[in-house]
């Protein structure tokens, strides 16, 4: 006999959908924050290798210029490979479903584990090469499907909460990344191998552990038409008897959507009834790489060593900015859950504008006395807070909340090719706009901050405590600017 909401502790629950969200988060996005921050140690080792395999191959080094491209390609090809699982990412979750689609790509974070492990004994650098390409796949594909997972399984009071996890988990991957990396443990020439697969070890936990899971209920419901699974998979993770009410929402965003098959990118693309949640899931949020926390992070090396902070102690100090990421991003879950998301995350992007802005000015002026690089390293840190308190965890959550069922897969799929591409842009443009315009590139990133944070705080509507069709019906008032028969026709465009 199953146990009533009355005859569980509240806190205590729900503890099978928060143990799902770890096994989401180890094997999906913590790949992200992992990949980040392990490529960054290896670099020198990897060159190294590289020049030797070419020795052996050729009988003299590599050019210093073609050993630099090899390695930027190295670096730069997981944004390609994650943009392809991106691409993918809605097909294979309608077809397989989310719980499966995660399953399988947890093989592909193995099989790119394998061949960067086994590179230096098979003296090739192009399977570390492969192994970032599939590296990326897995993350691109993993990321959006995590997102659809979580969201598709929890409550209206928490899906915003657990949602905010996905973001949690990018920092702790920074962090881990970054502590793994220390020359004592994985960083050193000897294992460089090890480190850059360590991504593996995160996909074997999430594949044992996967399937005592169940499939995400409202895709067993609005996809596939199962009740009675969507109800046990609903009473497994909840601990609920009584599922009326989210059974009856789950009803109204099929009905909604009755006879319609789950749309192409064109639609998402050309519709007018989603054309405010297309702008929300662009501007604030797939775009959230040009908001200037790349550029922060690379003049943060810069700042410290202007400082007088010594070679051997940088590394601790990219621990401390990883871990006030995490920290702030901790925080801000509960505060955005608390708060709500528009006005934090629409007031964090405007104070990141105006902290971007000074730390332009300290910059500028750093040689005038020797406090302002502390000032300038104190803004960084102010700026990273500001950022994991809203957009680096609001922002990725939004997605999950303001598309029904029909929309969300392409919509996933919209967003991680922006994303992604951004990612591209910054990495492979970024080292020339510093060359050109120095400190003053950042002035760029404050026009992006000041944008976003205008934008969500006068038309993205509050999504806190709101059902999905709620959150529809308060985009449509932008989509139809308040016609009344338009509205009244947004039903029937989002089954068509």
């Amino acid at each position: 006999m199953e146990k009533k909401i009355a005859d569980v502790p509240s806190e205590l629950q729900y503890w099978r959908l928060y143990l799902l969200t770890l096994i989401l988060g180890i094997g999906g996005s913590s790949q992200l924050g992992i990949q980040i921050s392990t490529i960054v140690f290896p670099a020198l080792y990897v060159q190294k290798f590289v020049n030797q395999t070419w020795i052996l191959r050729y009988g003299a080094p590599v050019s210093d210029s073609t050993n630099q491209l090899i390695w930027s390609f190295i670096v730069s090809v997981f944004s390609l490979g994650a943009l392809a699982g991106a691409l993918t990412s809605g097909q294979l979750a309608v077809r397989f479903g989310r719980k499966k689609t995660l399953w399988l790509n947890n093989i592909v974070g193995v099989v790119a584990a394998l061949l960067v492990l086994f590179s230096r004994m098979a003296k090739s650098f192009e399977m570390i090469l492969i192994s970032r390409i599939i590296f990326g796949y897995n993350v691109g594909l993993g990321l959006n499907v995590h997102l659809m997972y979580i969201g598709e399984s929890s409550p209206n009071h928490l899906r915003g909460l657990l949602a905010f996890t996905v973001s949690v988990f990018v920092g702790f991957g920074k962090v881990f990344g970054q502590i793994v990396g220390f020359r004592e443990l994985l960083g050193s020439e000897e294992m460089w191998p090890y480190l850059l697969a360590i991504g593996g070890l995160p996909a074997i936990v999430q594949f044992v552990t996967l399937p005592f899971f169940p499939e995400a209920p409202r895709y067993l419901y609005i996809d596939k038409g199962d009740v009675e699974g969507t109800e046990k998979a609903l009473r497994w993770l909840w601990q609920e008897d009584d599922l009326k009410m989210e059974l009856e929402n789950m009803k109204k965003e099929k009905d909604s959507t009755q006879g319609a098959e789950i749309k192409s990118l064109k639609e998402v693309l050309t519709s007018r009834c989603v054309r405010w949640q297309l702008l929300t899931l662009a501007i604030p949020c797939s775009l959230i790489n040009f908001c200037g926390i790349t550029a922060l992070f690379f003049y943060a090396f810069d700042i410290f060593h202007t400082s007088g902070v010594p070679e051997e102690q940088m590394h601790y100090l990219t621990i401390g900015l990883g871990l006030t990421e995490l920290i702030s991003m901790i925080i801000g879950s509960f505060i955005l859950d608390f708060a709500g998301r528009k006005k934090m995350i629409g007031a964090c992007y405007l104070v990141k504008g105006i902290i971007m802005s000074i730390l332009t000015v300290t910059l500028s002026i750093k040689h005038l006395a020797s406090w302002i690089p502390y000032l300038s390293i104190a803004l960084i840190f102010l700026f990273i807070c500001v950022f994991g308190l809203g957009p680096a965890i609001g922002c990725l959550s939004f997605p999950a909340e303001i598309f029904v069922q029909a929309w969300r897969p392409p919509a996933f799929v919209i967003l991680g090719i922006l994303l992604w591409l951004s990612v591209f842009i910054v990495g492979m443009t970024f080292g020339y706009i510093v060359d050109a315009l120095g400190q003053y590139c950042f002035l760029f990133f404050v026009a992006y901050c000041i944008l976003s944070g205008a934008f969500v705080l006068y038309f993205v509507p509050e999504t806190k405590g709101r059902t999905i069709m709620e959150i529809t019906e308060e985009y449509n008032k932008l989509n139809y600017r308040n016609s009344r028969t338009d509205v009244e026709r947004t039903n029937n465009d989002l089954a068509e």
